[in-house]
């Protein structure tokens, strides 16, 4: 159960897992939120909480099994892109700007982010995502706030 939750249904087995489940991540937001409210705080706040948890929780659990920070672990992404799309009003281009953002992020890691890989088991395997998405939100709202997107 905990590989399925890990992999997010298999997709950390693609090539390129977690750019795929990034751009799963937007879908759903998209298919879920678009034209809708900006975010109900007390839901999107238990969620995110529930899937930080569930998260790091499964990436610990299968490090004993894959190793440290495997390719097929690809919860963390789902969980930064939602991290960087939490606060900010969906639209298409939105999160096409917020999923080339957060995936530069990830791939690059500057601004501390390397350094969240360092911390213990599923916790270092989430943070590095999640500061890569903080990061990512808080262009985007900038971005949206002077009306560029």
């Amino acid at each position: 159960m905990l590989k399925l939750v890990a992999s997010v249904l298999g997709i950390g087995y693609v090539k390129g897992g977690g750019t795929v489940a990034a751009a799963a991540t937007c879908l759903v937001l998209y298919l879920a939120r678009a034209g809708g409210p900006t975010v109900r705080l007390w839901p999107a706040g238990l969620l995110t909480a529930g899937l930080l948890a569930v998260g790091t929780l499964a990436a610990h659990c299968v490090e004993a099994h894959w190793g440290k920070d495997s390719y097929r672990v690809v919860i963390d992404e789902v969980a930064g892109m939602w991290m960087s799309m939490l606060l900010v009003p969906i639209t298409g281009p939105r999160l096409l700007l917020g999923l080339v953002l957060f995936r530069f992020f990830d791939i690059v890691k500057p601004l501390f982010i390397r350094k969240m890989e360092q911390l213990p088991g599923g916790v270092g395997v989430m943070m590095d995502d999640v500061l890569a998405g903080l990061y990512t939100s808080l262009l985007l709202q900038t971005a949206v706030q002077l009306g560029y997107v």
